[in-house]
């Protein structure tokens, strides 16, 4: 005769982890700062006892501007609205475009600091790991912010003016440094990805050439084809001059929305990515 069967007891699921998140303390976000200050600090002297890459990235924007004032400008100009000078157009744009070119340069400079070693000597000290990467695109916003300033000076000697007032220029300012801002997280994510520096500006101009040509930095959207203005529309280099523009010209917030939506939706995504992708290789 067959024992009969005895009940099987119920055995609980192992519980999965639950990722905990752990408010920092005020002491160590006050490390963090100060950490990020200290490596922001050391970037910019680097920047600035490099005499060949101070001058080339000074340089460029001025040509730009004046190229494009004193060459296109004459037939450029037949194209705006009534009462719009080119050099009052063109100069939100150069501004722009500066930063998305110069956006390369934290992929350049990350990955140099990465091949030579200096991230292990920064990861061997008692700091913040997020100051390394913080650190680096804060020194790429003051480099941003004063070519801009460059860039406003000459502007102003070819005839530049901003219509819009002291508030519209400082919000012109910040809105052009918060795109470029936005750009060196993507950048930095960039040279944690790619093997060698040269291979990081490469990546990057592959990118950005397009961007910046099929957009309006330089001639109205208008005037280009039908196929393409559906691009340009909502190229993220577009949109951000068109706010630059309106708030230099008039003052007013025209597309400031869709660009602070593109500043704060590439933030949200390449700042995560950017700090996993350092632990990863951490």
């Amino acid at each position: 005769r067959p024992r009969p069967r005895q009940p099987v007891p119920d055995v609980p699921e192992p519980r999965r982890p639950v990722l905990l998140l752990r408010r920092p303390s005020p002491k160590a976000v006050r490390s963090a700062i100060t950490d990020t200050a200290v490596v922001t600090g050391r970037n910019l002297r680097h920047f600035i006892r490099q005499p060949d890459l101070l001058v080339f990235s000074t340089i460029q924007p001025v040509l730009f501007v004046l190229l494009f004032v004193y060459v296109f400008g004459g037939a450029i100009g037949r194209s705006l609205p009534h009462g719009v000078g080119y050099v009052d157009f063109l100069l939100p744009g150069i501004f722009v475009q500066s930063v998305t070119f110069g956006a390369s340069q934290t992929a350049v400079g990350l990955k140099e600091d990465l091949t030579r070693g200096v991230v292990d000597r920064f990861r061997s000290m008692p700091m913040a790991r997020s100051a390394v990467l913080a650190g680096r695109t804060m020194a790429d916003l003051v480099r941003n912010i004063a070519i801009i300033g460059l860039m406003i000076a000459v502007g102003y000697l070819v005839g530049f003016r901003f219509l819009g007032g002291v508030g519209g220029a400082v919000a012109c300012v910040a809105v052009v440094a918060a795109f470029g801002l936005a750009l060196s997280w993507i950048f930095a994510f960039v040279a944690l990805t790619v093997r060698g520096a040269e291979t990081a500006q490469t990546a990057g101009f592959v990118v950005i050439f397009p961007l910046v040509f099929a957009s309006s930095v330089f001639v109205p959207v208008a005037t280009f084809p039908d196929w393409l203005q559906t691009f340009a529309k909502i190229n993220p280099v577009t949109v951000t001059a068109d706010a630059a523009r309106s708030l230099a010209l008039y003052g007013t917030p025209a597309s400031l929305g869709a660009a602070a939506a593109w500043i704060g939706g590439l933030l949200a995504v390449f700042i995560p990515l950017s700090v996993w992708r350092y632990r990863r290789i951490s």
